[in-house]
């Protein structure tokens, strides 16, 4: 069983916009809600593709109802410890002539150390039925770092596979307990490492000093160039796919689903990196953060390469 943990859950509202165009009042050409988050991004993906998980996080309000009814139409279970606040609400505006997408987060949960006390609870509650488990994203006023570096550790002391993806302080309180994935972006390694990663070759030495440092296994998203992974004796470049990107949003997710996949199914890594990459290429066909077609994910995955590197 797949258990995600979501701190930080919400919903993008995604605006398409014809141009950006400074204090002008724009209107949008199309709008859509859909999910945020990336653990339950990936929880969200899988539900399509017909694998049952487990929720768990902070949610409060509205719009915390709307993503338990969300993933819960997806199959998934949700056990999100209800806080105080409300849920947030990501703006995320794509402007369709200058190709360019930017988006605006906030934080609107308030958390006390009875509500972390009541996650951690929950937490130890789903780890029996395990198999995975993915956690990641920012952190709600009231939670500290350290919240990433207990909850890998206890799953890690069971010996259960966890894939963390976050960024900057988090991402580097969560690697104090040695998550067996991370999957950063290449700005967010280089923030982590202070190293310039503007090549593959970057790309690689970066990941083999995280590699290193942390016993971790980095599988570094690089955009429109594809992903590099990191794996115990062996590295894989696995180049994008061509497709016609509609949003980008959600798509790194995609590749936390496809990895996700694989340790839940019994299958190698390597099927789920090209898992991976097909689920984050159909993700960038849609509008909606997280969503895809099922039909555009098999017609891309016989087009991934796992490639042998250096």
């Amino acid at each position: 069983m797949l258990v995600t943990v979501t701190p930080n859950t919400g919903i993008d509202l995604t605006y398409f916009i014809a141009e950006w165009q400074a204090n002008q009042a724009i209107r949008a050409t199309d709008t859509i809600q859909s999910m945020a988050g990336k653990p339950t991004d990936a929880a969200f993906i899988l539900g399509k593709l017909g694998l049952p998980s487990i929720a768990l996080g902070f949610a409060a309000g509205t719009i915390g109802k709307r993503v338990e009814s969300m993933l819960q139409g997806r199959g998934v279970e949700t056990r999100f410890v209800q806080v105080d606040g409300e849920s947030r609400i990501n703006t995320v505006i794509i402007d369709t002539h200058n190709q360019t997408q930017t988006t605006i987060t906030a934080t609107s949960l308030l958390v006390n150390q009875a509500h972390i006390n009541a996650l951690h609870e929950q937490y130890s509650k789903a780890l029996p039925t395990a198999t995975c488990v993915i956690m990641g994203g920012s952190l709600p006023k009231g939670v500290p770092p350290t919240l990433y570096t207990e909850l890998i550790a206890e799953a890690r002391s069971r010996h259960i596979p966890v894939i963390f993806d976050a960024e900057k302080e988090t991402l580097l309180a969560g690697l104090q307990a040695a998550p067996t994935y991370i999957k950063p972006n290449e700005h967010e390694v280089a923030q982590l490492t202070g190293n310039i990663v503007e090549s593959l070759d970057d790309a690689y030495r970066t990941g083999q000093a995280i590699q290193a440092k942390y016993q971790t296994r980095p599988i570094i998203t690089l955009g429109k160039r594809g992903a590099l992974a990191l794996l115990d004796d062996k590295a894989y470049y696995l180049p994008s796919l061509p497709v016609d990107v509609v949003s980008a949003a959600g798509a790194g997710d995609g590749m936390l689903a496809g990895l996700a996949r694989s340790i839940v199914l019994k299958q190698t890594i390597e099927s789920g990196l090209k898992t991976g990459i097909a689920l984050a290429s159909a993700v960038c066909l849609q509008q909606g953060t997280a969503e895809f077609e099922v039909a555009d994910f098999e017609e891309l995955m016989p087009q991934v390469q796992l490639l042998p590197y250096p």
